[in-house]
Formats: structure tokens, sequence, C-alpha cells
């Protein structure tokens, strides 16, 4: 990750360059170069589907079949005409129209891609052949095909939150952290039928979406449709480039009649088999009577203020009422929303609908520095219409604050063992016990791939036959680490200086793999100390199941707050014992005080004669 943090920031700084030497405002200049980061993304994508698709014909006896652009939207890729892949407009001529070749490539591509007309941008001639030459150049960086979409995607949105202030300070051009979003698919479980987001910003969780169908043997752009709205036009288009650079059609609206407060620009109510979305939650100024006027609110109307509006908490509820009024009977909808909305008092009848409904599946914490440029902590929402009748009364709590790592100080994420772990916890209380074996055995051959890398260490990682063989071989991988590092070292420090260096790169990157496998089997090991082979267990601090009583509290003394807060049910985390005697390390502690006291003493009185003697 700090890679990738260290490309990106190389990469803005050399386009900011260019804008500086073009004649372009920024705002002139941000749309061409997120069309050159997409067509630097189709390119990339294109290349690895083509790949895939030369080897399967590979294995067809006699004559191939012609490829087709269908075959590249199935394996989530937009087919590319020739003069719109990247490697022919890098590699164009010093004397050809370097300009113009741009704009025939995006011209192409709306040919092809009907949703795309009038989205990407035709000014390429206005940057000048040479500005445009370079950033070509610029973009043309091999480490953007190393892990395909998460670094395109990052940089993506980091160049579009280094332009927001300059060009769109709304309040859409945040998006939410992928992981984020994988999350709220793993629970949705999408598979086919109506995905709604009616705050689809660049479309984020429609590429999600697509991406978990596609993984788990399906083919999105047959099983699924996809359905958005985006007040903001230039949001729409990123959203509009980003399906399509992905192989999916959808219909996304924009403008006045896309603003969700007031519209329901798809007449969707009551028909979405999924609903997805990061809402901007807290907005203030939304008009009372439009917006009741508007509808979709069967947990009931917001209040009215003085000012003839919705206040803060009451425009998160009104988000709320809408997530939950476009679920069809078996629908579920996961969203993100502010934390405050989980226990605010002023919509506790409308929390109280809900709870009532027996719709409210899976509540999950998130804690801070999860967004990209913000640090406030949210919470994850789910509902299902489709519960099983034994989980009706029932919601499932998770506090996660504490369970994520920490990409920088500012910046934490879960990586993709974390979401399974997180999931897994879903899987038990829905009963879905085969996908938490699926898990365990995911983990069993991760281990087994990894046993080369330790030597005849490697085989306790051969052999892992329960849960409780994880920690054993995580404790054997990091003693391994940790004596070859002690060998390396003393070869090291025998070798002549200049040999030192390249051995000690060479040692960090064998160190920095090994470490890598001792973090996965470390996951493993979380999973299994809490859960073993698949039973589900309330764990302090983590997750709980909570039924509607337990939720209801105390009415008849007219405290219950209905909350939804994860914290008020799963608790906090039993205090490990470290093995220290608290009040014998005290008397240590107050020792070592009285001795430091002491010399302090003697110094002021050492530094007061010497200035005595010196007449001072």
């Amino acid at each position: 990750m700090a890679d990738i943090t260290k490309l990106e920031a190389e990469l803005w700084e050399a386009a900011d360059e260019l804008r500086a030497n073009s004649k372009l405002s920024s705002q002139e200049y941000c749309m061409p170069v997120l069309g050159l980061i997409f067509l630097r993304y189709a390119w990339g994508r294109f290349k690895r589907v083509d790949e895939q698709i030369d080897a399967e014909r590979a294995k067809i006896e006699g004559r191939k079949p012609p490829k087709d652009p269908v075959d590249y939207t199935a394996k989530g890729a937009m087919y590319l005409p020739e003069e719109a892949r990247y490697d022919y407009l890098v590699n164009l001529p010093a004397d050809k129209d370097i300009g113009k070749a741009v704009n025939d490539a995006m011209a192409a591509i709306s040919k092809d891609n009907p949703s795309l007309q009038g989205v990407l941008p035709s000014t390429y001639a206005e940057l000048g052949n040479d500005i445009l030459r370079e950033v070509l150049r610029i973009f043309n960086n091999k480490a953007l095909d190393e892990e395909g979409d998460d670094i395109i995607g990052r940089i993506y949105e980091y160049f579009l939150n280094k332009f927001a202030p300059l060009v769109a300070s709304d309040d859409g051009v945040f998006f939410t952290p992928k992981s984020l979003v994988r999350m709220i698919m793993n629970i949705l479980e999408p598979e086919r039928g109506q995905m709604l987001d009616p705050a689809c910003g660049s479309g984020g969780m429609f590429v999600s979406a697509s991406d978990y169908v596609r993984e788990h043997g399906g083919n999105p752009s047959e099983s699924m449709m996809y359905y958005g709205q985006e007040k903001v036009d230039y949001n729409a288009k990123l959203c509009l480039m980003n399906m399509a650079v992905h192989g999916m059609q959808g219909i996304i609206k924009s403008g006045d009649e896309a603003n969700s407060f007031y519209h329901d620009a798809h007449g969707l109510e009551g028909k979405c088999d999924y609903v997805a979305a990061n809402p901007p939650f807290n907005v203030d100024k939304v008009k009372w009577s439009r917006a009741i006027d508007a509808g979709r609110m069967p947990l009931g109307a917001p209040k009215e203020n003085k000012k003839g509006e919705v206040s803060t908490s009451g425009a998160n509820y009104l988000w709320i009422n809408y997530f939950y009024s476009y679920l069809k009977e078996g629908g579920r909808a996961g969203f993100v929303m502010a934390s405050s909305a989980t226990d605010s008092n002023a919509e506790k009848q409308q929390r109280r609908k809900l709870v009532e409904s027996g719709d409210v599946d899976v509540m999950l914490y998130v804690g801070n520095n999860f967004f990209y440029t913000k640090s406030l902590p949210c919470t994850l929402w789910f509902f299902d219409k489709g519960k099983p009748y034994e989980l009706r009364d029932k919601v499932l709590f998770i506090d996660a604050q504490r369970y994520h790592t920490a990409v920088s100080t500012t910046l934490n994420e879960w990586t993709p063992w974390q979401l399974k772990n997180l999931s897994a916890i879903v899987w038990l209380y829905r009963g879905e016990l085969e996908k938490y074996e699926t898990l365990l055995d995911e983990y069993k051959a991760y281990a087994a791939g990894c046993a080369s890398m330790f030597g005849g260490a490697g085989d306790e990682l051969l052999d892992i036959a329960g849960p409780e063989n994880f920690n054993r071989a995580k404790d054997t991988m990091a003693r391994y680490i940790k004596q070859q590092k002690a060998d390396a070292k003393a070869e090291i420090e025998s070798l002549p200086k200049r040999e030192q260096k390249k051995r000690h790169e060479a040692l960090a990157k064998v160190t920095a793999s090994l470490e890598e496998a001792v973090k996965v089997i470390s996951e493993a090991v979380w999973l299994t100390e809490k859960f073993g082979t698949g039973v589900y267990a309330d764990i302090p601090g983590l997750c709980k199941i909570a039924t509607r009583s337990e939720i209801r509290g105390d009415q008849e003394a007219d405290k219950s707050s209905w909350s939804l807060t994860p914290g008020a049910y799963v608790g906090v985390p039993p205090v490990e014992d470290d093995g220290v005697d608290f009040h014998e390390r005290m008397k240590e502690i107050h020792a070592e005080l009285l001795k430091l006291q002491a010399e302090s003493n003697q110094l002021m009185e050492t530094i007061s004669k010497n200035f005595k003697e010196m007449g001072l």
C-alpha cells in the first residue's frame, strides 16, 4: 500500500505540473485527465481478458471462433477497437496529431457503447500534442498492471479527490473505500435481479456487485441490471465510464431529476432485489414539503423545523426510509450511515418500526479512518425482507472498530482475509456452516502453498488438520523468520561493505513475503480461536445476536431508545492478563520515581552552585 501511495502521488505531481504548462483551467483539465486514466484502466482489463480468451481458444481443436465483444463483457472488460488501445496511442509517431487520435479513440469507444455517448471527453486537441503525449507516457506505468483494479481504482479516487476542491466541492465527490463496498456485497450476496444505488457516485457499488457475481460463477451482464441516481452530472459520467470499463450495463440518471430527496427517478419503489449505497449523510437544507411530496416513507415522516427544512438526523432517516421502501419481498439492502443514526432520539419511532418488522439483519460498526479523505466512524446497516423465520426475531451486531489493518496513520482498511473473517460471522449467524468450512479449507490451502518458503519448518503447514493447528503453525513460522534474520545478519556482516546493501535488500524482500504469510495465518488463528470448526458464539467486544425484546429494552420505564448501536450489545472485550502483578509494579514505579526525583534535586543543587561560583 505504501508503494501505491507513492505511485499515485508521483502521477498526480507530474499531471499537475503539465496542467500548469497548459492553457486549461483545472476544471477544463480534470475530465480529459480522468478520461486518459479511463483509457489506461480499460486497456489493462482488456489485455488480461484478451489473454484469457486466447488461452481458452488455444484448447479448441480445428478452426477457432472469431473474438466477439460479448466475450469481453462476459469476463468483466470492455472490448476496445485497435485505434482505442493504449499501446496504439502511446506509440504513435511524433508527426501524428495525437489530440485527434485520442478524440477518435473516445469516439470509437462511444460508438460501441451507446451509454457513453456524450460522456467521454473530446477536447484533447486543446491540450496540445507535446503535453498530451507526455501525459500518455506518464500514465503508461507498468505498476498499474500489477494489482489491476486495486491500484487503478485507488489512483482514480486519488485524482478525483485532488481535483475535488478545484472543480466539485459537492458531497458526491467523496467515494466509499473499496473494503467497505466489498463488505456490503459479502453480506448482500447479490446473485441476480435489479440493484439500485440512489446516490451512486462513480458506481463503485455496481462494480463490486458485478465482481461478486462473477467470482461466484455468474455472469452479471446477463443476471444483473443496475439503476443509479446521481445529482452531480460530473459524477454520473464517471459512473458510466466505470461501468463500461467493467463490461456492465445500467441506467444512470443525473441532474435535478436524480436528487433522491425529491425524486424516485426510476420508479422502483417496492421493486428492487438489492439496494446498496453510501449516501451523503448529515445533510441539511432538505426542503421538508418537497421531501414529503416525494413520499417513500414507510417508517414515518421527519419533523419540519422552523426553516421549513429537515434536520440532519431527519435527512439520514429519509435515506433509511428510501432504502427500505425500494425493496421487494425477499430483497436485501446494505448501506453506509453516520453512526449517530443508530440511536438518535428524534427518530426512535422509525427505528421501532424497523425492529418490529423483523427485517433488520446485521448492524456493523466501523471505526475511524476508513474513508480516504475523512476520519469519521460509520455503521453499515443491512435489511433483509427475506429473512428465514428462525432469524426474524434476531439481529446480529458486530463491532469491528478494533479489527482492521492500518495502511497509514490516517487510513485503515480490511484486507481480503479480514473481509472473509467478518463475513464468516454472518455466515454462522445465518446457519451457513458450509461457507465457513470452505473458508477454513482456503486457509489450509494457503498454508500448504507457503510450506516451501519455510524450509523444514514448512512441514507443519502441510498438515493442518484442525483449527488448533493454525496457532502452532503461526508460532513455527515466526520462529523460522527470526532465526533466518539472525543467520542472514551474521552472514551479511562478514561480507565486504559494497555487497552488504544488495544482500540487505534481498533479505528484506524475502522477509516481507514470509511475514505476509504469517499475517494470513494469524487471521486464521483470529477466526478459529473464536468459532472453532464453525460454532457461532457471542464474543464480548466483537459480536452479539440480540432479540427484538432485548432491543426494545425497558418499555414500561419508557427508557427504550430502540437502539441499533452495536456497542450497546456486544460490550467490551475482556482485559487480557499480561502476567504483571499490578501492586508489585506500582511499588517499582514509585521507587523509580523517588530515585529520579532525588537525582533531579541533586542536579538542581549542582547547577545552583555552579551559578554562584560564576557570580550569577
